[in-house]
């Protein structure tokens, strides 16, 4: 249940169209459902603005499909990350309106009732390379469902600095920029000297063997040289988005 739902209850119970009773059943309708195999928090939305997000890798098919429907069913949307090829066609067919991204590893299920994006500015989604998109996608579609607007600038890593240079008037105008980039890891602080937004970076395991699976790109931005840069971890797109997007709403 979102906050705008849980608003609206309390007019209707100011106004009259609504006796107390009732609105107190609405709120209390399963906080929490246990379905044996997992347990979900129902009232996430009302405490942090979105339904709990369902981390697909690992899990049964049957039981990540199970989640999605009770999720889905109270009409506020819908996140699933890490999604394995299979269980992306089940949902598929299960829900007409849900939006597969192959590259993200994602399904979105838009809230039944669509509003218009909530946060200050736009969060621009950056990548060192195109081998890193993958995980900015999954930033990029987290960031989206959680309200934001969203742009991308691809492939212009330092190898090729001038790429970046010609875009800094993009740099300069989103809210909120997040850097996601393999091998040196290097991306994050040059963009930190550039702009006065926060920037958070993302390292990806994209590298060859001394990258140690985006061990050296962490480093790397822990140890940035330019102020302000925050780090999560390896791979973590949607840790990312989700830190954006309640920088974006402040």
């Amino acid at each position: 249940m979102r906050r705008e739902h849980v608003r609206d209850l309390l007019d209707q119970v100011a106004n009259g169209a609504l006796g107390i009773d009732e609105a107190l059943g609405r709120l209390s309708f399963e906080p929490a459902e246990s379905l044996g195999f997992a347990t979900i928090d129902h009232h996430r939305a009302l405490r942090q603005g979105f339904p709990e997000v369902v981390f697909g890798e690992g899990k049964a098919t049957e039981h990540l499909v199970e989640i999605a429907a009770r999720i889905a069913e109270r009409g506020e949307g819908l996140l699933v990350t890490r999604l394995a090829p299979d269980a992306a066609s089940i949902l598929a067919s299960r829900f007409e309106s849900i939006q597969l991204n192959a590259l993200a590893r994602t399904a979105y299920l838009p809230p039944a009732v669509a509003s218009a994006p909530t946060g200050r500015g736009t969060i621009l989604i950056v990548t060192a390379g195109t081998s890193d998109i993958p995980v900015a996608e999954e930033a990029a579609v987290t960031a989206t469902a959680l309200g934001n607007c969203v742009a991308r600038l691809v492939d212009v890593g330092v190898a090729g600095i001038h790429r970046l240079l010609a875009r800094r008037e993009e740099l300069v105008s989103a809210s909120v920029i997040v850097v996601v980039a393999g091998m040196d890891g290097a991306l994050p602080s040059v963009i930190g000297g550039l702009v006065q937004v926060p920037v958070i970076a993302v390292p990806t395991s994209v590298g060859y063997g001394a990258s140690f699976h985006g061990l050296a790109a962490l480093l790397t931005m822990l140890n940035s040289c330019a102020a302000g840069i925050t780090v999560v971890n390896i791979d973590n797109g949607f840790g990312a988005a989700v830190a954006a997007s309640r920088i974006n709403h402040v």
